[in-house]
Parts: C-alpha cells; structure tokens; sequence
C-alpha cells in the first residue's frame, strides 16, 4: 500500500506491515501529537484506524473500495486489542495500541485550542453543541448525511460541497465503517480540501460523554467489546460475531502463510 502524502511532520513515522496493511507504530498520545503536529492549511489528508471488522472486510470480503481508502491514508492507527493481541502472539509484532475513541479523546482534551476549526460529517443531532460545550471549541460546522448516503451520489457529493465549504484543521467523518473511509477517499480525489481528516466511528459521541463507554479497567482488559455487546446486543451483535470474528482465522492463516500478507516469517526469527 502506497501512502501518497508528503505532509507530515518532520521525522519519519516506522510503518509494520500486519495482515497486508502498513500500521503506524504509533500508541494513543503519540498519535495525537502527530496529528496535532501536522500544519494547519496543508492539503486534505485522512487517518484511519484499522480494527478486527477492518481488516475481515479487507481480507475475507475483499472489499476493494475499502482498500484504496486505507491504502491512500495519510496515517493507519491500530485499533482493537484482538488484532493487538493477535498481533503480538502470533507474530511477535511490537505494535502499539492507538483507538480511535482514544486518541480523539487526547486530542480534544489536550491538543485542540478553542478557536481550531472544525467539521464534522455525521455524528447525530447535537453533537456540534455537545463538542461546543464540553471543550469550549467556538468554531465547529456539522453536517450530517441522510441514512445510506455512501450509495447516493449526489448525497455523497453534497458531504464533500460542506467540506470544501468549511475549510477546517480537523475533519471528524463519523459516519461509522466503511462509509467514513469511503468518503475520506472521496474528499481527497476531488481535491481542494484542506485540514486533517479522522475516521473515529463513535468517538465523538464517546468523548462528549453522549454515549457511555466501559470503565477504564474493562478497556484495558480488552473487553470493551463485551461491554457494547451488553448494553446494545442487538445493535451490536452482527459487528462482534460476524464482522470482527473471523479475524482469529485470517491471523491463523496469516501465521501459516505470513508472505501471502505481505509479512515476515516470525519462524524464521527462531535460533
């Protein structure tokens, strides 16, 4: 996968190629710095934060569209402790662990200044105000797409139009998987854009304290995924059984056959 962008901040970000896609070795805060850090202005460019149902649609469904979008990420977070998990005792792979839901909350919390510009695409009803109030941001735009805009053209194009209209440092595209990347792809053929985009999924309804999230200790337990199931098993059900499951299979495959993704033998690290 090619990344396109020469925009960083200075340095040289290590990328570790895990199931066939080159991750940041970057955890939670240093990811936000890096985000942070990049120059307000400089053109669109998007971060996106790879999880188990990432990489089964990237894998399993062969999703190309989905492909293109991460491949043509500025930025590509772990996120999930299964895929961290598996990561580490399949591979030997020292990846750090970057949420979305987190480093959103760090740079809202400790990074973002009042008057930063801000869009938001998705989201729900309220939650421009929501970010308003809770982190004392003054200029924050939202727009938000009817349901199953990503299969409507012109609905689609409308959401580029807001962002094009309301040049911003921090693009939050909240519209949930794969829709988000699909759009970040999007915003970036069209050109013209400016500011950095962040595919976070619910993070913004998380930060805002809109929506609930599991205690500290059942995070870094990696069971926040019990925890959702619990309280919304019906909504969330299809995304832990049938979305983001097949990951254990596609690690095992990827342990078997590590070249067909593109990764190292880790036998071969074996004295």
């Amino acid at each position: 996968m090619a990344d396109m962008h020469s925009d960083a901040p200075k340095g040289e970000i290590e990328e570790v190629v895990y199931l066939g896609v080159p991750i940041a070795r970057l955890g939670t805060h240093a990811a936000a710095a890096h985000i942070a850090a990049r120059r307000p202005g400089l053109p669109f460019a998007y971060v996106v934060t790879p999880n188990a149902a990432h990489f089964t649609r990237l894998i399993r469904l062969r999703d190309r569209r989905f492909r293109d979008a991460v491949s043509h990420a500025w930025l590509r977070l772990l996120d999930g402790h299964v895929p961290h998990m598996l990561a580490r005792r399949l591979f030997g792979l020292d990846l750090p662990l970057a949420p979305g839901s987190d480093v959103t909350a760090v740079l809202l919390g400790e990074h973002m200044k009042p008057d930063d510009a801000v869009t938001v695409i998705g989201g729900g009803n309220g939650v421009r105000e929501a970010l308003m109030a809770r982190f004392g941001l003054t200029r924050v735009a939202q727009h938000e797409p009817p349901m199953g805009f990503i299969e409507q053209p012109a609905a689609v194009e409308a959401c580029v139009d807001f962002v094009l209209a309301h040049p911003a440092r921090y693009v939050f595209l909240v519209t949930g998987a794969p829709q988000s990347e699909y759009l970040a792809l999007r915003i970036l053929e069209r050109g013209g854009a400016v500011g950095t985009g962040l595919c976070v999924g619910s993070a913004l309804n998380f930060a805002t304290g809109r929506t609930p999230r599991a205690p500290q200790w059942v995070r870094n337990a990696g069971l926040e995924w019990a925890y959702r199931l619990m309280r919304n098993p019906l909504g969330h059900a299809r995304r832990v059984f049938v979305d983001s499951l097949p990951i254990f299979r596609i690690a095992i495959e990827a342990r078997l056959k590590p070249a067909a993704f593109g990764m190292a033998d880790p036998r071969k690290d074996r004295p």
